[in-house]
């Protein structure tokens, strides 16, 4: 078998995802469209259910090959040497809250907290797939700040696994309810609160 004729059905599943991705983010998983994704990504609906045996199997794919990968890339791997979490911490929502403005990103909320919120509570497949990632973020963050601890860096009397859950927990609120409220200053402003407590994590 050649390697373009191995390439071709991996090329469609991949756009078949990225397609979804960017539907379920604009609709929701309940309302998007399978007719559109296959449309936007160029293919067909036999096309899609040969890699996908229904729409589930399409939502849990995109959360944990696109989704996933993503949160790894901006929030674990930045983190994952840190001894100074605080201030890492702090120099990634920056640059975080800068392209959720930026891009007007917020308009359309996180993707991963748009889909807990939607179909955790109606789909134990999803629900499973999204909490295992939040799972992964605490453990990463309260990795972060004993580290923080042990270089002196962090307060010695914090709980690394409350402070980690708090902050998870923030960053989906934050992003939540600026969607909601469709207002960059609410996003600024809890953004602010968030980093008043970070520094009162400081010895």
């Amino acid at each position: 078998m050649s390697a373009v004729s191995t390439r071709a059905p991996q090329n469609t599943r991949r756009k078949i995802l990225q397609a979804a991705f960017e539907e379920f983010h604009r609709h929701g998983f309940q309302g998007g469209s399978l007719n559109q994704i296959v449309d936007s990504a160029g293919t067909t609906k036999g096309a899609l259910f040969h890699h996908f045996e229904n729409k589930n199997e399409l939502g849990y794919a995109v959360v944990n090959e696109l989704i996933q990968p993503r949160i790894k890339e901006c929030w674990f791997d930045p983190l994952s040497e840190s001894v100074d979490p605080i201030a890492d911490l702090k120099r990634l929502l920056r640059q975080t809250m800068k392209e959720e403005i930026t891009g007007r990103k917020y308009v359309q909320g996180c993707p991963l907290n748009n889909l807990a919120q939607e179909m955790s509570p109606l789909d134990e497949g999803f629900r499973q797939c999204i909490d295992k990632i939040y799972c992964s973020w605490r453990e990463n963050l309260a990795a972060a700040f004993a580290r923080g601890i042990k270089a002196g860096t962090v307060r010695k009397n914090v709980s690394p696994r409350r402070v980690a859950a708090f902050i998870v927990a923030a960053q989906a609120g934050i992003i939540g309810t600026a969607k909601s409220a469709q207002c960059e200053k609410l996003m600024m402003e809890a953004s602010t609160a968030l980093f008043d407590y970070l520094d009162s994590l400081k010895p």
